[in-house]
Formats: C-alpha cells, structure tokens, sequence
C-alpha cells in the first residue's frame, strides 16, 4: 500500500472495542493493516476505510482546440483554478492546469470540492503557444505585428533579454500574466530582469531587433 500512515485511531477489540485509540502501524498487506494499540499493547489486524473518488469531467484546451476527458479524484480533495495535474488517456499524456471550475448550474468557482464539481476547465502546459506583439524600433504602434511562438510550458522569458525563433529575432520589452497564474504578484511585468515562464504568459510585448543593434563585444 502506498501512503500508509505511522499511526491511525482505531478501536482496540482487548482494551477499547467502542473507543478508537491511537494504534502504531506495524505492516500493511493483503488490504489489511497490523496495528498495535498504543494503550494495552494488543497487536491486531484492521481493514482500512477505502477512500471514495468521483471521476470529474474535464475539457482540455490545446492549441485552439479542445477535448474532453475523465480523471478520478477523492471527493474530498479541493480542486482550485491554478492547479497541475498530469491527465493520462488512451490519447494523450500530459500537464494540465485548472483555468475554470464549473458547478451545478454552469455556476463557475475559483475552487471547490471535488465532489461539487461538474466541470473542470483545463489547458494543456506542456508545450505552449506564445502570443508576441512586436513593435518597430522607432516606437511606432501603426507598424506592430502579432506573431505566435511555440515553446515549452516553462520556457523563460525575461524583460531586456534578444530572442530569435526562425525570422524574427526582438528584444522583450514588457509581458503579461494570464490569470490561472498565481506565482506573481501583479499582472503585467515591464523592468529589465522580469522574468516569466511561457506556460503563465498571457502574451509578450517586444520591439524589432535590428542588424544594427549587435556589437562586436
């Protein structure tokens, strides 16, 4: 068994059959558990209470487009916007992170029992799409264009820092936290040294880095 603890409340069939009293774990096997009672001694054999799951629908969003799939949790378990977990299917294994949990009548909650929950709203973080708005070196926002970046989940950016995927290469001027992130303290970041992992990113703001800009040191 997995997760057996050192001790559990029990009642002792020689000195306490009513009470439960404290009892030291000796072994587990077979679905049963060896105890002795802390109080007279008596060593015997207990069945452990099974824990009761729900299975909880999720949809998953991936790249724009979505499925749904099942998981099983203990229905005392606390699901909360903001958590990870690895969902395994017959097709797909991946990480996960809680974006919106919905109750009975498409009520949506920032956390819940398990057992309350009807739907649980997911995204995959894994790997990510990155959306960049990048801005001309002159400041100019007329000639601004959006380009998306697929990186790992816990890719860094960083505030002041070049990046280059295939054309295009700018430097990280600002980015913004998407809301299921709950590491940081404020939603928009823009000081040189500010740094941030793709899966948290809402989107990344950037200007152009030109030719001109390298040095030879």
């Amino acid at each position: 068994m997995n997760d057996v603890p050192d001790r559990i409340p029990t009642p002792c069939p020689s000195c306490s059959p009513d009470l439960e009293t404290v009892h030291e774990v000796l072994t587990a096997g077979g679905g049963a558990l060896t105890v002795r009672c802390s109080e007279c001694g008596h060593v015997h054999k207990v069945q452990p209470d099974p824990e009761r799951e729900v299975t909880l629908d999720v949809v998953v969003s991936q790249e724009g487009e979505s499925f749904t799939a099942n998981v099983t949790a203990p229905e005392d378990e606390t699901v909360e916007v903001g958590d990870e977990f690895i969902l395994e299917t017959d097709e797909v294994l991946s990480t996960v992170r809680v974006t919106s949990i919905e109750l009975d009548g498409h009520r949506r909650v920032e956390e819940a029992d398990a057992d309350d929950v009807e739907t649980v709203w997911t995204r995959e973080v894994d790997n990510v799409a990155v959306n960049v708005t990048v801005h001309p070196q002159d400041g100019s926002r007329d000639d601004s264009r959006s380009i998306t970046v697929y990186v790992p989940g816990d890719y860094e950016f960083e505030v002041g820092s070049i990046e280059e995927f295939g054309d295009d290469e700018f430097e990280i001027d600002a980015f913004v936290v998407r809301k299921d992130a709950s590491e940081y303290d404020r939603d928009r970041y823009d000081m040189e040294g500010d740094t941030g992992v793709a899966k948290d990113l809402k989107r990344v703001y950037a200007y152009d880095e030109q030719t001109s800009a390298w040095s030879a040191w």
